[in-house]
């Protein structure tokens, strides 16, 4: 008796080809061929246009080319078909602020942290977002909150530092620094930040220290000739005010 032979599953053959367009679409992505990426991508949502992932990955992709306005799009429709999808409305965010829109970046990093308030980059960057609408109170408060509930995430006490030398506080900003050397003793940018700290100051011999710890730890960075040209001026102000009087 001759086996009876069963009809193809039209829907399971349709997500297979829709999963085989995700999937080269993803590694395209991987290897930076965005534009190729975009093609496959496109592809996959012509079959299923409720696909969170699709929608996504081709947010990725025109976030990659610079094309935020694109990116918020795709995006934006993934949280649509997904509402708990963090990780859309983390790059949502970051493409608001990409774009210059950081009303709209706190919208989407406040939906992110409701989703997953464990995950310190969405508060992070929260707050820089609050920075850019000029709400310096409200970012230092977030960055010692994140302080407070990741006390080794450096990058909060960086900006927090960052920010209280935009605010011209010195003192406050160096002592964040120095919490910074004690997590990271090469964090770079923190014996930068002290001694641009303390040359504000007036206490050039601290600031020179801290510009030559600098200097050891990245010799090659793009502001190391700055910081030597400093290192010079501040030699010529000790040998012609040896009082170290502020100038």
């Amino acid at each position: 008796m001759a086996a009876k032979q069963t009809k193809p599953n039209t829907k399971q053959k349709t997500d297979e080809i829709k999963v085989n367009f995700c999937m080269l679409a993803d590694a395209l992505r991987l290897k930076n061929s965005y534009q190729e990426a975009v093609s496959h991508y496109l592809n996959a949502i012509l079959i299923n246009r409720n696909d969170e992932n699709s929608y996504y990955g081709l947010g990725l992709c025109y976030k990659a080319l610079e094309n935020y306005a694109k990116a918020i799009k795709y995006l934006e429709k993934a949280t649509e078909i997904k509402p708990d999808f963090y990780e859309a409305f983390y790059e949502l965010g970051l493409c608001h602020l990409a774009e210059g829109i950081p009303c709209g970046a706190i919208k989407s990093f406040v939906q992110a942290i409701q989703i997953n308030p464990e995950k310190p980059d969405a508060i992070l960057q929260l707050g820089i977002s609050h920075e850019m609408c000029d709400e310096a109170d409200m970012a230092l408060m977030i960055y010692q909150k994140l302080i407070e509930n990741s006390p080794k995430y450096i990058k909060a006490y960086e900006k927090k530092a960052d920010l209280l030398m935009k605010l011209h506080d010195y003192k406050e900003a160096s002592l964040l620094y120095n919490k910074i050397i004690k997590l990271n003793p090469e964090f770079y940018r923190a014996y930068l930040g002290i001694g641009t700290c303390f040359d504000k100051l007036g206490k050039r011999i601290e600031a020179q220290r801290y510009y030559r710890k600098f200097l050891l730890k990245k010799p090659n960075s793009h502001k190391a000739p700055v910081v030597k040209a400093r290192l010079e001026k501040l030699k010529t102000l000790a040998k012609n005010n040896p009082f170290n009087l502020v100038e």
